[in-house]
Order: C-alpha cells, then structure tokens, then sequence
C-alpha cells in the first residue's frame, strides 16, 4: 500500500490529521508523522522526514504530504537525501488535509502511487461553500 508522510511544523497538527484519517480510511496503516522539531517545538526537519519515508515504504512507493512553504522546501531535501534508496517518493502539491484524506482512502483503495498521487492534488480546487 503506498504511505504516507504528513509534514507539519507542529506535531499536533500531523498527530491529528492521522487520527482523522485513520477514523475515515481505517485499513490505511502507512500513515507516518514528520512533525515540529525533536522537543516538539514548531519546525520542520529533512532528517526526520527522511527517517519518515522509510518509514511508511513498504515497496509501494511514498507520498509526502507538507503544510507550508518551509515544510515544501525540507521535504525536498529529505527526497534527495534518500534518493540512493531506491523508494519512489512523491511531494502532493496539495493542501495537508483533504489531499490526506484523499490519499489514504485512494491507497486503502490498492490504487498504485500515481493514482493516489492525484486523488490528494484533486483536491487542490475543491469548494468547502459553495
């Protein structure tokens, strides 16, 4: 099943957004936190994200999912660092929650990592109101 790596610059955030996803898409078990610094403070680090991808790979390939500019930019250099490694990893160019939720439910779903790659950038245009 492809995992997935929620990069938040709070760890609160990512923990929460896994336990929302795992209430909606309860088989997906891939789901790995990359979140605030090793205290828990606000931050992002590409070692931890790193450590993350490898993580949630189990053969299928890896999304990685961030909430903000910086976060973008430390999974970049989490991807390269890892790149030697062989795991087809991913960045969505996708807002943190929805292209979770997406994701999870498209994976749990056995779709391969291109399929669950645009379920979570689909909901890049989504109306909430409308």
């Amino acid at each position: 099943m492809v995992g997935l790596v929620l990069v938040s610059h709070s760890w609160k955030i990512a923990e929460g957004l896994k336990d929302l996803t795992s209430e909606i898409a309860p088989t997906h078990k891939g789901i790995v936190c990359a979140a605030g610094l090793e205290d828990k403070t606000i931050g992002t680090d590409a070692i931890r994200i790193s450590e993350a991808i490898k993580e949630a790979n189990d053969g299928d390939g890896v999304i990685v999912l961030a909430d903000l500019g910086s976060g973008v930019m430390s999974s970049e250099t989490a991807i390269e660092l890892i790149e030697d490694e062989g795991i087809d990893v991913r960045l969505a160019d996708a807002p943190i929650v929805e292209g979770t939720i997406a994701a999870a439910v498209s994976a749990m779903c056995g779709s391969n990592i291109d399929a669950v790659l645009k379920a979570a950038e689909d909901t890049r245009g989504a109306n909430k109101v409308l």
